[in-house]
């Protein structure tokens, strides 16, 4: 099992963006320092708590940071760009930063339909798969234009999802494919059998190979790990209420969270089923329910999101995950 990191670049409670991007490059220099397999920024918009927005740009600075660490898009949305935009873009950090680059590419706007209107200016967008062969021929010049400096160069393509639906696409290209167990539990195995099930060896590609997205948080003790998971509990929570708050230090205890914020018994439940595949507790804790779903579920690699809300205890989180992972590999 290999182990990344997947930063959405939240803000925390008294950052502005600034300060949020410069601990997304301090966090990518520690997943440099532990030898991750990759290091990928999500792409959102029009949420004030993430300042994860122009990816391109975000990744182009995580790179300038470090030297060896791959970094790549988790993903680029493709309904939100033209594919020849992103083969320019792309293509240049390719260019300034050999085999270093990577493409995770999924088919949801990343916000709201306003907002992805926005984006497109109410453009006819076409099909996933379209968008998708043409952005490879942009790489492989094989498309009736050319972008430069794209035009042949390697750049390895990841197909994201959160649903069967991407599942027998990424299957059909013979691609590496990354699921979204971090916030849709609900359709991961089925999603990743019919990925295994149905995948077609291609010339990028041999045998299948599967990434899981999981929400991990790691202390010495079970009671620090559930203490640091309330800042998490409360992410998500806003999500579901629609209230887009930055990272709030932790509480004494999830009861305190449920009575600080009146949280409903239903909605106890819903964020008990977000985080049924989350790696929250020791370092023997997580190792052990890592291995319970390896026997449940075949995947090659776990990527990691930890909404901490101290970057310290975060940076010391990953470093005990690694451990466990490579104990485990």
């Amino acid at each position: 099992m290999k182990l990344s990191i997947l930063n959405l670049v939240p803000l925390r409670e008294g950052q502005d963006y600034r300060q949020a991007i410069e601990a997304m490059v301090s966090l990518a220099k520690l997943a440099e320092s532990l030898g991750v397999e990759r290091y990928w920024i999500a792409e959102h918009h029009n949420m004030p708590n993430l300042a994860s927005s122009a990816t391109q740009l975000l990744i182009q600075h995580t790179l300038a940071n470090t030297s060896t660490l791959k970094v790549g898009s988790g993903g680029v949305m493709l309904p939100n760009h033209a594919p020849y935009l992103v083969a320019e873009q792309y293509g240049t950090l390719a260019t300034l930063y050999p085999g270093r680059v990577q493409l995770g590419l999924g088919r949801a706007p990343g916000t709201d339909m306003r907002t992805a209107r926005a984006l497109r200016r109410g453009a006819i967008h076409p099909e996933f798969m379209d968008d998708l062969l043409e952005l490879r021929g942009y790489f492989e010049n094989t498309n009736p234009v050319s972008a430069y400096p794209a035009a042949g160069l390697e750049i390895p393509f990841y197909i994201l999802g959160s649903s069967t639906d991407s599942a027998y696409l990424a299957a059909e290209l013979g691609l590496p494919y990354a699921f979204a167990s971090h916030f849709a539990p609900e359709m991961m195995e089925e999603a990743v059998a019919i990925y295994r099930r149905l995948f077609k060896p291609s010339k990028h590609l041999e045998k299948p190979y599967v990434i899981l997205g999981a929400n991990a948080i790691l202390a010495d003790t079970h009671e620090q790990a559930q203490q640091l998971a309330t800042t998490y509990m409360l992410f998500a929570l806003g999500i579901l209420r629609n209230a887009r708050r930055k990272l709030h230090e932790p509480f004494a205890s999830l009861e305190e969270l449920w009575e600080t914020f009146s949280v409903s018994p239903q909605e106890q439940a819903w964020l008990a089923q977000r985080s049924e595949y989350a790696f929250i507790g020791t370092p023997a804790t997580v190792a052990f329910r890592l291995e319970q779903l390896q026997k449940q579920v075949e995947f090659d690699e776990l990527m990691a999101v930890s909404y901490i809300f101290d970057e310290e205890k975060q940076h010391y989180s990953y470093s005990l995950l690694k451990n466990v992972v490579d104990g485990l590999s």
